[in-house]
């Protein structure tokens, strides 16, 4: 008899997020043997899935829903119940709706949302914390995709300065010679060092948390704590929700 729920995880975006989401809902599963983990499908394919920035801001027509939408069909078929997408900027409305509206009529269905887990993380384990800051990609700030939700729990949101936005963040995700997206596995100094930079620069207009608010981010910052300011890992709170949403207890102790 197949087991009562399989994780399903829509990879590519970027390929390393995939891979890291997986990863981390190992990490937080009670296991002592092979056997004891929980039933992961992973499905990566960077290449069918166009980029979602310049669809969101008009610059393509060329739509990723279908292709994301195709891949969740071949994980429901493989028996996915839980579904996430390690990717913020692909929770734009444009892009989550349509896929999220797919599977409404299905209750045995749930898409998990890294932005809702990242918040509900937060006002669960930091009760005391008042402003939230966010480092995310140029698209995941200008759609405000974390600051609807962070204000709608009655938080302060704080952003990167524009230049600081542009200059810092970006680039350390983007850039072709040192960017994340260029250097994954290890990621450059230069990329890493830029993001220390972004957070020391939240960290002093108030910022109590910081949020890594793009699923590439915390491939180069992996602590939980730089400089007495807690960093947030949305990947982490998701795969912890993922656990909590299909084998509770299963599920190690934060």
């Amino acid at each position: 008899m197949p087991p009562p729920h399989v994780i399903g995880v829509i990879g590519g975006m970027g390929p390393y997020a995939g891979l890291d989401l997986v990863r981390k809902i190992f990490d937080n599963t009670i296991a002592s043997r092979d056997q004891d983990h929980v039933p992961v499908a992973l499905l990566t394919y960077p290449d069918r899935i166009p980029d979602r920035s310049r669809f969101l801001f008009g610059e393509s027509d060329d739509s990723p829903v279908p292709a994301i939408i195709d891949i969740a069909d071949r994980l429901v078929d493989a028996g996915a119940t839980r579904i996430a997408v390690p990717c913020n900027t692909a929770h734009a409305d444009p892009i989550y709706g349509p896929l999220t509206e797919r599977y409404e009529d299905n209750a045995n269905v749930r898409f998990l949302s890294i932005i809702t887990e990242a918040v509900h993380h937060i006002r669960m384990t930091y009760p005391a914390v008042e402003r939230v800051g966010v480092l995310g990609t140029l698209a995941t700030m200008r759609l405000e995709l974390y600051e609807r939700e962070v204000t709608a729990a009655g938080l302060e949101y704080l952003a990167p300065e524009p230049d600081v936005q542009e200059r810092v963040v970006n680039r350390t995700i983007y850039d072709p010679p040192y960017g994340i997206k260029a250097q994954g596995n290890p990621v450059s100094p230069q990329a890493r060092a830029a993001l220390l930079e972004a957070i020391d620069h939240l960290t002093s207009r108030g910022a109590e948390v910081v949020v890594l608010g793009c699923t590439e981010l915390p491939l180069a910052i992996p602590e939980r704590e730089i400089g007495g300011t807690t960093i947030i890992d949305p990947t982490t709170a998701l795969a912890r929700a993922l656990i909590r949403e299909t084998y509770p207890e299963k599920l190690r102790d934060a």
